[in-house]
């Protein structure tokens, strides 16, 4: 192993700058070339690949995004998608790669490795949506901007007696929904992995009206339904007024928090690593506080278990 390539694919997230500058630098300090692959694997396929040393990441700790930019490739999920992008790696002497990203670009890992190219995925996104691992680079920044946001919400709503409901990301996942009501002490979480029903949700806006509160925080995930509709068919059966905050992108974005710095931190140091040992096809993940690798394939099949005990202690508190 002489020289490693590094790229970032998918949604971006806090924090993937901060498991770039890891993988570079460790690189480097182990003695190993590296080369930056812009635009993920769109960019791999085109050969947007330039020599990273340690200035290249000098100053991206604390910043969101990704230097490296990303972008959806819908030819990469093609044999002649995956067979150019060997060709590329080869013809750029790269010997191993570093995929920072979800579990649609772990399956172009995957396929890589299965092609002769040794991969090492780093998890990162902010949905959490990745079961093999308590936590994924993005999320607790995109938990802090959720809950930030809902205490600004909250301040309107208390002054005009509002209910309002905040769509949060989440389309198969509800952690950010989960995380953030519970931290934020929303009256009602709606995620995609419980059923719910408006005479439920209904009921306990009625019941803690008729206790003297001013306001209720609704937390949606977008996964679940739209939130204009949730809000017509709250206002229909209850009277309460009742406004839509759609938080997005905001999400995406922003200074990653100590948290994910350090966890990124560990998993581009690790990813090195594993390259070095002969290690490939592996997937990078936390369980309490320790960094472990695990087949890729195996991780990106196992499926998601929403944290029912979660779910039910943000029910106790929010009577």
């Amino acid at each position: 192993m002489k020289r490693i390539g590094v790229l970032t694919s998918g949604g971006d997230a806090p924090g993937m700058n901060a498991a770039l500058r890891a993988v570079v630098r460790v690189a480097i300090y182990k003695g190993l070339k590296v080369s930056g692959i812009r635009r993920g694997y769109q960019g791999l396929i085109e050969g947007d690949i330039f020599e990273m040393d340690v200035s290249s990441v000098g100053d991206i700790i604390q910043r969101g995004g990704t230097i490296l930019q990303s972008a959806r490739c819908l030819e990469f999920k093609k044999d002649e998608g995956i067979k150019r992008g060997v060709e590329v790696l080869k013809m750029f002497n790269i010997d191993g790669l570093v995929v920072i990203g979800g579990d649609g670009s772990f399956m172009g890992a995957k396929r890589l490795s299965d092609a002769g190219i040794p991969t090492i995925g780093i998890p990162g996104t902010i949905d959490n949506d990745l079961a093999y691992t308590d936590y994924t680079v993005g999320f607790d920044t995109a938990i802090n901007t959720v809950v930030n946001a809902v205490g600004n919400i909250r301040d309107t709503s208390s002054s005009h007696q509002r209910a309002s409901i905040i769509e949060v990301m989440g389309r198969s996942c509800g952690d950010i929904a989960l995380y953030s009501g519970i931290a934020g002490g929303a009256e009602t979480i709606i995620v995609p992995e419980i059923d719910f029903t408006y005479d439920d949700i209904c009921k306990k806006l009625i019941q803690g009206q008729n206790r003297g509160k001013v306001h209720s925080i609704i937390l949606l995930a977008e996964g679940v339904g739209k939130p204009y509709e949730f809000a017509e068919a709250i206002k229909n059966k209850t009277g309460i007024d009742v406004r839509v905050s759609v938080i997005g992108y905001l999400q995406r974005g922003g200074s990653p928090t100590a948290f994910d710095r350090i966890l990124a931190s560990k998993f581009g140091s690790k990813a090195v690593e594993l390259l070095i040992e002969g290690k490939k096809s592996r997937a990078l993940g936390t369980n309490g506080n320790k960094v472990f690798d695990m087949d890729i394939t195996e991780a990106i099949t196992m499926k998601k278990e929403m944290d029912h005990c979660m779910y039910d202690l943000a029910d106790m508190l929010s009577i």
